[in-house]
């Protein structure tokens, strides 16, 4: 059976096949799909962890316990789950486990652009690179093996391209392995350092045995074409070096890269005349391969950031520029990134912009908080971060003596995911921060996927719902509100007290995302075009529903309203109302 798939979808599918009972995630662009595509498998238990480092803590349980199991998360997710990750690398594991780092050159939705290639030699674990969807399925199948055999994780590196990209993948029946039996042994899975000294050995042993396995693993291999030119690569690189040189240069393309097959690759080398290393960002095989003393070319005419294309390595490599695209004469519209058509985020950032508050962010749809005509947010940095940095810039603040504060902007899902840890540090710590939690009662940027605190698990479930309210109690945080978020004078009058107060607040602002399933539907506003003074106000808080005409008025296109209210609220002249009447302003 073959199936038109994404690599996310392969993996998926790869998981199923080759015999997963057992799967975990955090959501994250461009790795999400992997989950959602697992979860309706029945024999597949899969979950959504609260962050990268439980999935994979969750996972490594799961191995223990005999499964064969997946964890999955995007790149700035594996460093999230670095510290069980390096020490996983020493205790190994039982049942087969595939980690997936999805990579996202050109930070296509992401705030960094890192090659986590580099974690496979820094952590001492094993590497595979699909090069497309059929093969993102079968290294599933090889992942667990290689697993299984050299007792470690393994580390399965894709790119955006490889995630999102679909192509033809032939399916099979799905295996039931035996389950492996768990015996219990200290030696080996307590790293204290006594026993850590000893698996360090092992470690090292481990390494050399995989070294001799990466020369005869079957999805490395060299493809002989003329010998002038010849190409190593490996992943999505490899799919651009074939679409540029075709069958007119020789291959050798790599799909185990850590550790490297050094015979392969010196075999090859003695056989080609001129050597091009084509890669996407770092020069990691490059780098090894010059450490092989073997000479070629690379960084030096590819670049080292962004997403390669087919375009780039014709212009660096062969020298032919790429042809002008046909340029239609018709002006179009920008079309920037903007919250939604009646999201609950915007009354808060248009309050914090209109108090000129110095405002952290985080990691999630309130990014957009930094953009015009909101342009509230300060920062954006990871996943949590906003109260640990607010709590530092207003305990720095008061020791350099103006006692500023600095609010703290994080989303219900990311409060979990990173969040706990720093308020608890506030609180421990005696800072009077304010943490503004912007509840819309699901993980949004990301696809909806549910959360500790929606009350239903990744299979649909019902299960506890934890308030965050109630964990910052808990936390002794004294000061604490829950506030409608389409309140703007609720939530205006909800920051001014939480910044007067002598202690660490936090105020949830509740309001589900306007695009999850099930909202209530409010009726659209319009704009009483004899009452609106054209004095834009409106306009301030940036929704999309909002028109601009070029005679300065103002309508609300009804089809993407939400009723909402919010610019109703912000209207000085009560021209904004329900359609049919009534008055929201």
């Amino acid at each position: 059976m073959k199936l038109f798939l994404s690599g996310d979808e392969a993996i998926a599918r790869g998981a199923y096949e080759y015999g997963a009972t057992f799967a975990a995630a955090y959501p994250g662009t461009p790795s999400t799909e992997i989950i959602e595509n697992l979860i309706p498998y029945k024999e597949v238990y899969a979950e959504w962890s609260t962050n990268e480092k439980v999935a994979l803590e969750v996972g490594l349980g799961a191995s223990l316990a005999g499964s064969r199991v997946v964890v999955a998360m995007k790149h700035v997710g594996v460093n999230v789950a670095a510290d069980p990750l390096f020490t996983a690398a020493y205790t190994g594991v039982n049942g087969g486990l595939v980690l997936v780092s999805a990579d996202d050159p050109t930070m296509h939705s992401s705030q960094n652009e890192q090659d986590n290639r580099n974690v496979a030699p820094f952590a001492k674990i094993p590497m595979l690179e699909p090069a497309d969807s059929q093969e993102a399925k079968d290294l599933v199948g090889e992942g667990f093996k290689i697993s299984e055999e050299f007792d470690t994780p393994v580390l399965m590196r894709i790119t955006t391209r490889i995630a999102h990209g679909k192509g033809l993948v032939e399916c099979q029946k799905r295996q039931e392995p035996p389950r492996r039996e768990y015996k219990k042994n200290s030696p080996k899975y307590c790293m204290v350092p006594a026993f850590a000294r000893q698996r360090r050995l092992v470690v090292e042993e481990r390494t050399a045995r995989l070294k001799e396995f990466s020369e005869t693993f079957p999805y490395n291999r060299i493809e002989w074409g003329p010998k002038d030119v010849g190409i190593i690569t490996s992943g999505i690189s490899y799919q651009y070096a074939k679409e540029v040189f075709g069958d007119e240069v020789s291959y050798l393309k790599l799909a185990f890269t850590w550790p490297l097959p050094e015979k392969m690759i010196r075999e090859f080398a003695s056989k080609v005349k001129k050597i091009y290393v084509i890669e996407e960002l770092d020069p990691y095989l490059e780098t090894q391969i010059r450490a092989l003393g073997i000479e070629v070319i690379g960084k030096e005419v590819i670049p080292n950031m962004f997403e390669l294309s087919a375009e780039i390595l014709r212009e660096k490599i062969l020298g032919e520029k790429v042809a002008e695209e046909e340029k239609l004469d018709v002006p179009v519209t920008p079309r920037p990134p903007v919250l939604c058509a009646g999201c609950p985020h915007r009354p808060i950032f248009h309050v914090v912009k209109k108090l000129g508050l110095t405002a952290m962010g985080d990691i999630g749809c309130y990014g957009l908080g930094v953009a015009p005509p909101l342009e509230a947010v300060d920062t954006t940095v990871c996943m949590g971060a906003s109260i640990g940095m607010s709590h530092g810039f207003q305990k720095a603040s008061a020791w350099l003596g103006d006692n500023k504060k600095a609010v703290g902007i994080i989303g219900d899902s990311t409060f979990f995911h990173g969040g706990m840890t720093g308020l608890a540090d506030m609180v421990f710590n005696k800072g009077a921060g304010v943490v503004l939690v912007l509840d819309n009662r699901t993980t949004a940027m990301t696809g909806h996927q549910p959360h500790p605190g929606t009350g239903i698990t990744a299979k649909g479930e019902a299960t506890e719902e934890i308030k965050i309210e109630d964990v910052a109690r808990s936390m002794g945080v004294k000061d604490v509100a829950v506030v409608d978020s389409y309140d703007l004078e609720a939530v205006e009058k909800a920051i001014r007290h939480a910044l007067d107060f002598d202690g660490p607040s936090v105020v949830v602002f509740r309001r589900a995302c306007a695009l999850l399933k099930g909202q209530e539907k409010l009726p659209p506003l319009e704009i009483d075009q004899e009452t609106c003074t054209k004095c834009h106000s409106c306009l301030r808080i940036g929704c999309p529903a909002l028109v601009h005409h070029p005679d300065k008025s103002v309508t609300i296109d009804v089809n993407a309203c939400t009723g909402c209210t919010v610019c109703a609220q912000v209207c000085p002249f009560d021209a904004i109302a329900k359609v049919g009447g009534e008055v929201r302003g």
